[in-house]
């Protein structure tokens, strides 16, 4: 389950948008939206591409993707 709150803090920390990362992943802007909504799951790989992108810390990344 993604922590929609923690993933947009962490956006804003870099300066990114939703769209701006859904295009740099080549994610449509509804796709990250269902994701970030839990409405679908991100995959391994999509995860992994965020990571790079925003170089989340091993914090932020369990924090955020993986959230109970």
């Amino acid at each position: 389950m993604t922590n929609k709150k923690l993933f947009q803090i962490a956006l804003l920390k870099r300066d990114y948008t939703f769209d701006k990362l859904a295009k740099e992943i080549n994610l449509s802007r509804q796709s990250m939206s269902y994701k970030v909504n839990n409405l679908r799951k991100f995959t391994d790989s999509e995860i992994e591409s965020i990571d790079k992108v925003l170089n989340l810390t091993v914090e932020e990344k369990e924090n955020i993707f993986f959230a109970k």
